[in-house]
C-alpha cells in the first residue's frame, strides 16, 4: 500500500537546512498495524503528514496504493486524502457547533455526497464506535473518550483502506486510551490499514510492527513475534 524510498523533508531555519526526515525508505503492506514512535522533534508527525498527504517531500519517491504521489495534482492528492485515508487527532478537530452525526458527515459533504447516504453512513459509523445513543449530542456534552469516538467514526464513514492516528490516546486517561486503542485494534481486525503516531511504548507494544525514528532517521523497524 504504501512505499518510501529514499525520503527527505528539509526546512531552512535562517541560514540552517534542517532535516526532519533525512533518507527515510520503508513500506507499509495492506492490513498492518503500524506503530511510528519517537521523542518530540524525531519527525514522526512529519512523515505522518507525508503518508497522509497533507505535506509533499523535498526528495524522494512516495508512492500510495500504486500512484506516485509526486506526480499526481492537488485535486488528485485531494482525492486521495478524502476518499483513501482517515484522520485522528489527539485533540478530536471536532466542529463544537456541530452534533456527533453532523461532525462525522462533514468530510463526506465534500465528497459530493448525497444528504441520506450522508446521514446513513454517519449513523452506521458513529454505531460502530458504541455512539449509536449519541448521534445528537455536541461536543460539549460529549467525554473526551466518546469525542475521540465520534473522530474515529468520522475517520471511518468514507470506509478509507488507511486510518492515520496521531497521538489519538495523548489527551486521555489510560482506561480511556486503552477503550481507544481497542477500537482501533477491531478495526485492523476487519481490514483497514492503521499508522499510530505515538510516544507512549506500551501503546506502540500493542501494533503488530514498531517503526522508531530519532533525528529525522530509520533507526529501528522491528515486527512483534506471533
Amino acid at each position: 500500500m504504501i512505499t518510501l524510498q529514499d525520503i527527505h523533508k528539509t526546512y531552512l531555519l535562517g541560514d540552517e537546512t534542517v532535516y526532519a526526515l533525512h533518507n527515510v525508505s520503508l513500506e507499509i503492506s495492506e492490513g498492518e498495524f503500524v506503530a511510528i514512535v519517537g521523542q518530540s522533534g524525531s519527525g514522526k508527525s512529519t512523515l505522518m503528514n507525508v503518508v497522509g498527504c497533507l505535506d509533499r517531500p523535498t526528495s524522494g519517491v512516495y508512492q500510495f496504493g500504486g500512484d506516485e504521489i509526486s506526480k499526481l495534482n492537488d485535486h488528485q492528492i485531494a482525492t486521495i486524502r478524502n476518499t483513501k485515508i482517515g484522520f485522528v487527532f489527539q485533540n478530536f478537530n471536532l466542529l463544537p457547533s456541530l452534533t456527533a452525526a453532523e461532525n462525522v458527515e462533514l468530510p463526506l459533504i465534500y465528497q459530493g455526497m448525497s444528504a441520506k447516504k450522508r446521514r446513513r453512513l454517519a449513523e452506521k459509523a458513529l454505531h460502530s464506535v458504541g455512539l449509536g445513543d449519541r448521534l445528537s449530542h455536541r461536543p460539549s456534552q460529549l467525554s473526551g473518550g466518546q469525542q475521540q469516538r465520534v473522530a474515529i467514526a468520522r475517520a471511518l464513514a468514507a470506509k478509507p483502506p488507511l486510518i492515520l492516528a496521531d497521538e489519538p490516546t495523548g489527551a486521555l486517561d489510560s482506561k480511556t486510551g486503552r477503550d481507544i486503542l481497542q477500537i482501533l485494534q477491531k478495526l485492523n481486525q476487519e481490514g483497514h490499514t492503521i499508522v499510530l503516531i505515538t510516544h507512549d511504548q506500551e501503546i506502540a507494544k500493542e501494533a503488530k510492527r514498531v517503526i522508531r525514528l530519532q533525528d529525522g532517521k530509520l533507526v529501528e523497524d522491528r515486527r512483534w513475534a506471533g
